[in-house]
């Protein structure tokens, strides 16, 4: 009998994701561990659960995927992960908290089927949270000029020191846009616009965006009503919008769905992988 292939899901939320675990059991995982509540304090004993049961050649069989609707969560119950292995004693881990990881790399691999991403200008809006974020490190780690945008500029700067603490020579700014000037100075000569806001909430207007005239690619991550891009619908999949080409979260939600499948899959062929925002976004780049 061969030895099943096993998957501990650490949820940082109450209650594990059911998105996460259909996702897991569609990939073909053969048992899956759930937990909740997971925090860097209590993590260490379910890590030493998934280690010491097999001997070392067998620990490709255990991986890990952390979880949850909070990526800084996500990123802290990672590094304590981490840090509970040793020598030979490890195995794979897969960081996707709120779907922010594969979201992101999806998003960046759309733009680029359009557009070559080193030196092309790039605004992502709502770029403090979870998506937002990850997009960022993800272009600039791809070479774009990245303009992180939030109608706090506060925020915004945050956001860009985590991205250049992430990426060497990052060129990354902040720009606020809580007025409709501020917005149209951060979009005037872009190429890319990314809209990462919170479900429901409009970014974009679309008088705004057809004044934007150096734009040739729109995505909008959101899939609630009212979308934050107007005028782009959630099923656009390189879709003509008045001259530029957009994108919906439906239609970058199927690359998004691939990644993360093929991400879980590749987690079983060694013990010592670790796949966070940059080596999804290498997933992403060999499925297309």
């Amino acid at each position: 009998m061969s030895m099943p292939n096993i998957l501990i899901q650490l949820d940082t939320d109450p209650r594990p994701s059911v998105f996460d675990a259909v996702v897991a059991i569609d990939s073909g995982v053969e048992r899956l561990l759930q937990y909740g509540g997971v925090t860097p304090e209590n993590v260490r004993e379910l890590v030493h659960g998934a280690i010491f049961t097999r001997g070392p050649d067998d620990l490709k069989h255990t991986a890990i995927f952390i979880g949850g609707s909070n990526v800084a969560a996500g990123e802290a119950v990672l590094s304590a992960v981490g840090e509970a292995f040793f020598g030979p004693m490890r195995v794979s881990v897969l960081m996707d908290a709120n779907g922010a990881n594969t979201t992101a790399a999806a998003a960046v691999l759309a733009a680029a089927k359009h557009i070559p991403l080193a030196g092309a200008t790039a605004v992502v809006l709502a770029a403090t949270g979870p998506v937002g974020s990850r997009a960022a490190r993800l272009l600039a780690r791809e070479g774009a000029i990245v303009r992180a945008a939030s109608r706090n500029q506060a925020r915004s700067e945050s956001a860009c020191e985590a991205v250049r603490a992430a990426v060497e020579k990052a060129d990354v700014s902040s720009w606020q846009t809580s007025t409709p000037d501020e917005l149209a100075a951060a979009l005037d000569g872009a190429q890319i616009v990314i809209a990462a806001g919170a479900a429901g909430v409009q970014l974009l207007s679309v008088d705004a965006r057809k004044a934007a005239g150096s734009l040739r690619v729109a995505i909008d991550l959101n899939a609630v009503p009212p979308l934050g891009i107007e005028g782009v619908k959630a099923t656009d999949k390189a879709a003509d919008r008045d001259g530029t080409i957009a994108y919906g979260a439906l239609g970058v939600g199927g690359a998004k769905m691939k990644i993360h499948k093929e991400a879980l899959r590749r987690l079983f062929a060694a013990n010592d992988q670790v796949f966070d925002a940059e080596a999804i976004l290498q997933i992403g780049k060999e499925l297309a």
